[in-house]
């Protein structure tokens, strides 16, 4: 369906979101964020254009996506103020989460796509998949009713630096590493959340705990949780250092602490009940404090025995309890689940646009749709989100509402809203008729 004019937005969230544009874009984009939500089927950007009502402004549309791509940190700040503040508010810490997921791409002309190993291949997918790779800062949140859930708040496009030559040097942005876009973006949050007096823990994997993360995290005094590696060349604690003596206290020991004679010794092992995944689980461990040069001073070490092996973990705060490390570690889980929804139920990925800063722009344009989303649903009672469950009888009735029960219902919401301005404003046949092509275009 064309029009000819810009809608006016049905979210409050929608138009604070879009003030961090230019004026002449921001409308568009508060619009464009109400087709986001109420496409269906393969979510391109041109769906999205079609479900807001905007075809008549098609072009215009592919260059606020642009534009939302080269604003992406301001329009995230104003998500941050008026979403995630009241969210946190009671709470006096703050737990982030950092990974990279790959989105597959399509076409020789997609810039910044490249070959990337696959994280998920699958029972006959290949160890590398082609598209681009995010950087992700996610906010974990723990909901009264359905547990940890995961918010994705600001990503970065990460390009081999091998792919930056296919790029113009018009569109070309400067090579990063991940580990120094994972800073950046802790960096950006942290500088809210301190000013709202919360500390600051991140979990992430393996991958990110090195040098540059680790040191600069412990810089801005925020605490960091993570997977060690069995290898990893850790050291004793130094002794007290005798005030008599003169010049900087030792840092690190002198003798090295093996991982694998630890685990090895038979004694020493401590079984404990902790609530990981939602649900009371036993778990047999080892837990002490060595000093590692990466981290930069005293980490605390759990050892977890599984069936599969013993696994390692540390944590920079040598004063966190075993709880606090393995509850984390199991909380990042949700940041996997919320990953699956993004890409599946969102249709991050799926906007089918060429340039560097339209592909930037359409996945945030997805990432903060799923937070408000999310968000949104946050107070709603459960039998309201999963009321087409009467229609499935096969389903489980017990189950917590998932992204996609969220986002149907935010669905229906935002309808009903429209349904009634057009009915108890207008009176017009004209705007029934259109606004009922509407519904038939989007249930099409």
């Amino acid at each position: 369906m064309t029009s000819s004019h810009t809608p006016a937005p049905r979210c409050q969230w929608f138009s604070a979101l879009a003030k961090a544009l230019d004026p002449r874009s921001a409308r568009r984009l508060a619009v464009l964020f109400l087709g986001v939500v109420l496409a269906h089927g393969r979510r391109t950007l041109s769906c999205w254009i079609r479900a807001a009502g905007l075809s008549g402004q098609y072009r215009r549309c592919y260059t606020t996506a642009a534009a939302v791509g080269r604003c992406t940190q301001c329009v995230a700040t104003c998500l941050l103020v008026e979403l995630i503040k009241p969210l946190v508010a009671a709470t006096p810490r703050v737990v982030l989460a950092l990974d990279d997921p790959p989105t597959k791409r399509h076409g020789p002309k997609v810039q910044g796509a490249g070959v990337h190993h696959n994280p998920t291949p699958g029972p006959a997918g290949g160890p590398f998949v082609y598209g681009h790779v995010w950087v992700v800062l996610g906010l974990l949140v723990t909901h009264p009713l359905w547990g940890v859930l995961t918010l994705p708040l600001l990503a970065r496009l990460y390009v081999r630096q091998t792919d930056l030559a296919a790029i113009a040097p018009k569109h070309r942005p400067a090579f990063e590493t991940k580990l120094v876009m994972a800073v950046a973006l802790v960096r950006w949050a942290h500088g809210w959340l301190k000013m709202w007096g919360k500390s600051v823990w991140v979990v992430t994997d393996g991958a990110y705990a090195k040098a540059p993360v680790l040191k600069a995290l412990r810089t801005l005094g925020i605490t960091m949780v993570s997977r060690l590696r069995k290898d990893a060349a850790l050291y004793s604690v130094p002794p007290a250092r005798d005030p008599k003596r003169r010049g900087r206290p030792r840092v690190y020991g002198v003798e090295r602490v093996s991982l694998v004679k630890r685990a090895g010794h038979k004694s020493g092992w401590t079984t404990g009940t902790f609530t990981l995944y939602g649900k009371a689980v036993e778990k047999t461990y080892k837990t002490f404090v060595a000093t590692w040069r990466p981290a930069g001073g005293v980490i605390r070490v759990v050892l977890v025995d599984e069936p599969k092996g013993w696994v390692a973990f540390f944590c920079t705060d040598p004063a966190a309890t075993v709880a606090d490390i393995l509850g984390l570690v199991a909380d990042r889980f949700s940041l996997e689940t919320c990953f699956r929804d993004l890409k599946q139920t969102v249709g991050a990925g799926q906007q089918q646009v060429r340039g560097v800063a339209s592909n930037v722009g359409c996945f945030h344009l997805c990432v903060w749709a799923f937070t408000m989303t999310e968000v949104w649903a946050w107070n709603q009672k459960a039998e309201d989100l999963v009321a087409h469950r009467s229609a499935s009888p096969w389903d489980d009735p017990k189950r917590r509402p998932s992204h996609a029960d969220k986002r149907r219902a935010w669905q229906r919401e935002l309808l009903t809203e429209e349904i009634r301005a057009v009915l108890v404003e207008h009176h017009d046949p004209a705007k029934i008729r259109e606004l009922t092509q509407r519904m038939l275009d989007l249930a099409a």
